[in-house]
């Protein structure tokens, strides 16, 4: 089976979606593997490390992907600037493609794929479940996402993270608040603590207060009878005497900290707005939000997505993909994630297709030349419908 990885062509994405060491895995269990000229170049892995690795190195885009029975992406295919054709049309048909997807947010894309009878599999869909744990595309990234974030609020923050007593006379550490206590807020708490913050950070699910703790944060929050997470880990939407209790946390917090950093999405996808511009405004001015949530919509009302404004004296921050930032790191672990994934249903030199597999079940969008992953198949109706 021909395994091909093309270059990513979304502009800001340094990324690949298979690092050389991954490589050598996949061709010792008889994969052929195929990889675009360049594609490694951004994630600092050259076209010769690739063709050490067992590699073929692929000029030319068309012939790569034609003749790929399997293709290995991080980003969903998009209409490609330098050939100005969509990727999925070069796509052969009946090809497997494994990608972060996120399907609900990418129907076009999706339904393009269905219409080349393309098998598509999302990353972002890979269930939370012990025998899925080294497939989580979402929690490698989002490791880098929390990471990342408090680097970005340090650098903007006008003043030291760490207390420091000096000659000139002691300054205080400063108060970090943390929505939002998955894979991304957690690394944000730890990346906070290391660097002397003072930590803080809340959570709808009361079930992570131990998980806040071990990593030196102190968690605050509502007390609820009512189930915050769904079967697969996530926030689900709670009442709205629930919000109220939540917003008037979230308020004070802020207006008492130095740096806010959201990081809150029900579902793994939608980011619910928790800060108003009521609360950016008692905010202290100087004061550093960064809302991780940006590819979501936001956590805060005034976030722009890619973009780092100033309101009332606060700099909020909304960046996007930051794992991109860190791409050497990056590309490593998601390839890692994708290599896991294809490994577990690898048999006689082939991947092969178990749709009633839970992982695959969970994971599969389009397949047949139908979109048949439900949350999408229910969108794509909506979208219709507003038409």
């Amino acid at each position: 089976m021909r395994i091909a990885v093309p270059k990513e062509t979304v502009a800001g994405e340094r990324r690949v979606a298979l690092v050389p060491e991954t490589c050598k895995k996949l061709i010792k269990v008889g994969a052929e593997i195929t990889i675009e000229a360049g594609a490694g170049l951004a994630s600092y892995f050259s076209d010769e490390e690739y063709s050490s690795a067992g590699a073929t190195i692929v000029s030319d885009l068309t012939a790569l992907l034609a003749e790929a029975d399997f293709i290995l992406k991080v980003q969903p295919p998009v209409t490609n600037p330098a050939t100005g054709k969509n990727e999925a049309v070069q796509y052969k048909t009946g090809a497997i493609l494994l990608t972060t997807l996120y399907p609900t947010r990418n129907l076009e894309a999706v339904q393009r794929l269905a219409s080349r009878d393309i098998t598509s599999f999302a990353a972002d869909c890979f269930p939370r479940t012990t025998r899925a744990q080294s497939m989580d595309v979402l929690s490698s990234m989002a490791n880098i996402g929390g990471y990342k974030g408090v680097l970005i609020a340090a650098n903007e923050l006008a003043k030291y993270f760490p207390m420091f007593m000096t000659a000139a006379g002691t300054v205080f550490a400063a108060k970090v608040f943390v929505i939002g206590a998955g894979v991304a807020g957690l690394q944000a708490i730890a990346t906070a603590k290391r660097l002397g913050a003072t930590v803080e950070a809340t959570d709808t699910r009361p079930v992570v207060k131990e998980q806040v703790e071990s990593v030196g944060g102190k968690f605050v929050g509502v007390k609820t009878g009512e189930a915050a997470q769904d079967e697969r880990g996530y926030a689900k939407e709670l009442s709205k005497d629930f919000y109220e209790k939540q917003a008037a946390l979230i308020g004070d917090c802020c207006a008492a900290s130095d740096v806010v950093i959201t990081t809150a999405l029900i579902g793994g996808v939608k980011a619910p707005k928790l800060i108003t511009e009521e609360m950016v405004k008692r905010m202290k001015p100087g004061s550093v939000l960064v809302d991780l949530a940006a590819e979501g919509g936001g956590n805060c009302t005034l976030s722009e997505p890619g973009r780092a404004i100033e309101k009332f004296g606060v700099k909020i921050c909304a960046p996007l993909n930051l794992p991109s930032e860190m791409p050497l790191h990056a590309s490593t672990l998601y390839s890692r994630n994708l290599a896991a994934f294809v490994l577990a249903f690898w048999k006689d030199n082939a991947f092969v297709l178990d749709l009633n597999d839970d992982i695959q079940k969970a994971s599969v969008v389009t397949h047949g030349g139908q979109v048949v992953h439900e949350p999408t198949r229910d969108a794509i109706g909506n979208q219709g419908a507003k038409g």
